[in-house]
């Protein structure tokens, strides 16, 4: 195609997207980043917000739309960047979450054992190649290996252009209005120390308020109860797949490539050993286990076939939530009670009733922290130099422990 120069509304931003380099409108028509269409930005959380059917295709092109902005201000800055250094660090952030698999976070770990971040990183590597290694520098500064670090922090960082477009966005998506944030005036801001990133010491409140608003999108969003519930009964799913798999049952999905990563424990140096694996891994999305579940109601299996109708008939799990732990007696009885319930052996219980526990961190001081910039050229931690949140407040980690059990149990 000779036209590439293409615009891209984006209704987050009220406002258009410019694909200005004949690159990018590659990669983005490629297969693998193509896939992220069918891929559901936040998993299950339209369970409990019906608008939150937004994709990671279009938060990749939000991000991108955001890293274009701040490399536009920290030039207009005087912060010395080559061209192909500006076009690394689009491409980063552009592709920073290509190797997510179906739902997104959900299935992190599950059917591929790595995080999706060393996913990316392989197919970047990929594309890197059938690109003729025009990808080079933006690994590097997905890596963090590039000379200029404020590069690496603008794509992963407490205060990066991924985290400013997935409040924004979900906050749109959701409805949820606790996660609008002030994008434009932290990019206005935006500055360059020491090769550390920083924000011009004008833009404290609005960074006070980015926060916030994350610890606040947390529970009211990626940590709601319904979607903790809906997560665990698809992890459970697969669990029980695999676990069928492994005893030589037919799941009926034979040949799809769902099925392989079932049968399966891919590692990273599988990925490594067999590329071919990042192919077959590029064609499983969403609409993938949909159709798996769908064709598990008629499974033989009960626990199997009784999972599958719930999650597809939205019979989730009631969860309680507690500020400690709760004990095995607790646990042991409710899943009792589940076995009599579906007339299942005591250790398929463990299917219907589990544990886990919600943390909830909005900044961290073993990462990378986030630095304001002084009028005197002093530097200092946001947690220093902001009067709303003080270091105590900042390093605050709340932690919840939740059971999950049938709600026929009540």
């Amino acid at each position: 195609m000779t036209n590439k120069r293409k615009i891209i509304n984006d209704p987050v931003y009220d406002g258009f997207l410019t694909i200005e380099d004949d690159i990018i409108f590659d990669v983005i028509s490629h297969p693998f980043f193509q896939r992220q269409r069918r891929i559901k930005q936040l998993g299950f959380t339209c369970l409990v917000y019906p608008g939150a059917m937004h994709t990671r295709f279009s938060h990749m092109l939000g991000a991108l739309n955001l890293m274009t902005r701040a490399l536009e201000v920290l030039k207009v800055k005087g912060i010395e960047m080559t061209r192909d250094e500006v076009l690394g660090a689009k491409l980063a952030i552009l592709m920073h979450d290509i190797g997510h698999g179906p739902f997104s976070h959900t299935s992190e770990h599950t059917l591929a054992d790595m995080p999706h971040e060393v996913c990316s990183r392989l197919y970047m590597q990929r594309l890197n190649q059938e690109f003729g290694g025009t990808l080079t520098t933006a690994i590097s500064i997905f890596d963090d290996s590039y000379p200029k670090h404020f590069l690496h922090q603008l794509v992963s960082s407490q205060l990066d252009m991924d985290r400013l477009d997935y409040l924004g966005r979900d906050s749109f998506f959701t409805g949820v209005s606790e996660g609008i944030v002030g994008t434009d005036r932290i990019i206005n801001m935006l500055n360059v120390k020491d090769d550390e990133l920083v924000v011009d010491e004008k833009g404290i409140y609005s960074v006070e308020k980015f926060i916030i608003s994350r610890r606040l999108m947390y529970w009211q969003v990626y940590l709601h109860k319904t979607v903790i519930a809906a997560d665990n009964l698809l992890l459970a799913i697969l669990r029980r797949a695999r676990e069928l798999a492994a005893s030589g049952q037919n799941l009926g999905i034979d040949g799809l490539p769902l099925h392989e990563f079932l049968t399966h424990h891919y590692t990273e140096q599988d990925f490594v050993a067999h590329p071919e694996l990042l192919d077959h891994f590029a064609l499983i999305d969403d609409s993938d286990i949909d159709m798996a579940v769908k064709c598990w109601l008629s499974h033989p299996d009960t626990v199997l076939r009784t999972l599958s109708d719930h999650l597809l008939n939205r019979h989730l799990s009631a969860i309680r939530v507690s500020a400690k732990p709760f004990g095995p007696e607790v646990l042991d009885t409710f899943r009792t009670q589940a076995q009599l319930l579906y007339g299942i052996e005591p250790h398929e219980s463990e299917y219907f009733v589990g544990t886990g526990i919600l943390r909830n961190h909005a900044y961290d001081y073993n990462d990378q922290e986030i630095k304001v910039l002084f009028k005197d050229g002093s530097c200092r931690d946001i947690g220093d130099a902001s009067d709303q949140l003080d270091r105590h407040f900042l390093e605050k980690q709340v932690t919840k422990y939740y059971i999950y059990y049938p709600k026929e149990l009540i």
